[in-house]
């Protein structure tokens, strides 16, 4: 870890609750708020959730499986995410979401017309807007923890590890 904890706290309750209370509560908020509201699909979701954690490297992401009512994605799904582009486990809207994440992140200044046409023939505004607020959270928030070395101490809030594999 880049930060130093002091001992026996919490290293992301630390980091993001103590050491910058103004920022970092009101950004836990927005992240635990993507998972509390989001109306997209469980398999988009994820698909684009873990493919910004797979180009993040964030372990934690990486290793975490979105729980709706007890239903997660199947073990193989990460491969798929990896494998976007050719897997034939997603529909449409699986491989868009997985795409646009992967764009968002390393390519935005190209996302052309024909992309925005594939998209929004699959999506609503509205949807592209909360996918949008999505990957900007998890790219950030992923991404923070990763490079200050918090990947490996994260347990999200209501959670009693950092695997839900």
């Amino acid at each position: 870890m880049i930060i130093d904890v002091p001992e026996g706290k919490d290293p992301i309750g630390y980091v993001w609750g103590e050491m910058v209370p103004g920022i970092g509560v009101a950004a836990g908020k927005f992240s635990m708020s993507v998972y509390a509201h989001s109306t997209l699909g469980l398999r988009e979701f994820e698909a684009a959730r873990l493919r910004i954690a797979q180009i993040n490297g964030c372990l934690f992401c990486q290793d975490w499986r979105t729980d709706r009512e007890g239903v997660e994605v199947e073990p193989e799904f990460a491969d798929a995410v990896t494998a976007w582009r050719t897997t034939d486990a997603f529909d449409e809207r699986t491989r868009l979401a997985a795409e646009y994440a992967e764009r968002y992140a390393i390519d935005h200044h190209h996302l052309d017309d024909e992309f925005w046409t594939r998209m929004l023939a699959a999506y609503t505004q509205a949807e592209v807007v909360e996918l949008s607020m999505s990957i900007g959270s998890w790219l950030a928030f992923g991404r923070l923890n990763r490079v200050l070395g918090l990947d490996t101490a994260c347990v999200l809030p209501g959670h009693a590890t950092g695997s839900h594999s």
